[in-house]
């Protein structure tokens, strides 16, 4: 199993982003995933650069994959900008870069004033969207009329050699359906093995299957566990709430109800590699082929220099 570095745009400014990068490359780490918010999940974070400019700089400094995980190419950016987006990506990246998709949250893309869709419209209309940038990554004049999206002659001129690869981000068994049937591989951050099971036999067969979690490094568990109670409380939130709650504060509010104790078990925390290497089994019992981590808080050349030492080498 390949093991990749998660890079949070929430919580993390562009500098230190790139330093992150930059260190994960050196330690061995095989990858990066790097997340595409327009607001982090609450204040606490701090932070939501614009991911396109940040893989930008990302491609002047290092030599392995970059994924978005995971881009919304429904509401807050038209799919066409997203496919010539992606398409610049991909040229600068020298063909290292994955599109990976999901239907979104509301904390995201709300930001116009349209109203949230069902997850039903919204996985629709992220067929349609995909659908459309893999048109405009063909090369020719786009022209199309859609229940959701219209075209009208445009065409992508700096374009990759190849398309470029469309992972989705799925979870109910509508989601995995549509994964299997029209993505080239399955992002999770759930350790689920029914799911990785579900996408390879609706159509994902053999194509890669890429899970991420958070770990927090500190010199203690306990003191871990209260910077990742601090920072990322929303990871203990259930169901779909990260789907439909509209903003930060929201976040904020909703993660009250979440227990020092919850985030001991949602987040590997502390600086015990045992922690790290449970999450890993879990991921590679489910059968992900890759799996990316990510570090919460401010000791992350410290996460980095752990998993080189442990897990790298």
């Amino acid at each position: 199993m390949k093991v990749g570095y998660f890079l949070s745009c929430e919580e993390y400014t562009p500098a230190e982003l790139i330093e992150q990068a930059r260190l994960a490359q050196d330690a061995g780490f095989q990858g990066l995933w790097i997340s595409d918010h327009y607001h982090p999940w609450n204040d606490e974070q701090g932070q939501s650069p614009l991911v396109w400019s940040v893989i930008g700089a990302l491609s002047q400094v290092v030599q392995i994959p970059v994924t978005t995980a995971v881009t919304c190419p429904i509401m807050r950016i038209h799919p066409a900008v997203v496919a010539q987006a992606a398409a610049t990506s991909a040229v600068l990246l020298d063909g290292r870069f994955v599109l990976g998709v999901g239907t979104g949250e509301a904390l995201n893309e709300h930001i116009y004033g349209d109203a949230w869709p069902t997850a039903g419209e919204r996985l629709e209309m992220l067929e349609e969207a995909v659908h459309v940038m893999r048109e405009l990554w063909d090369g020719g004049f786009v022209n199309h009329r859609g229940k959701h999206y219209t075209v009208d002659q445009a065409r992508v001129y700096t374009r990759p050699e190849t398309p470029p690869r469309v992972y989705l981000s799925a979870f109910g068994p509508k989601a995995l359906d549509l994964a299997g049937r029209i993505a080239d591989g399955f992002m999770s951050t759930q350790p689920n093995a029914e799911h990785v099971e579900h996408f390879r036999k609706a159509g994902g067969g053999d194509k890669p299957v890429q899970g991420g979690f958070k770990g927090c490094y500190a010199a203690s568990e306990d003191e871990a566990v209260r910077i990742a109670h601090r920072l990322w409380p929303n990871s203990g939130l259930p169901g779909e709430l990260s789907q439909v709650l509209p903003s930060p504060k929201h976040f904020e509010q909703a993660s009250q109800l979440v227990t020092p104790g919850m985030v001991r078990e949602a987040i590997a925390c502390g600086p015990d590699p045992a922690r790290q290497a449970e999450q890993l089994r879990t991921y590679e019992e489910a059968g992900f082929d890759e799996v990316y981590v990510a570090n919460v808080g401010p000791n992350y050349a410290e996460l980095i220099n752990l998993y080189k030492r442990e897990f790298l080498s």
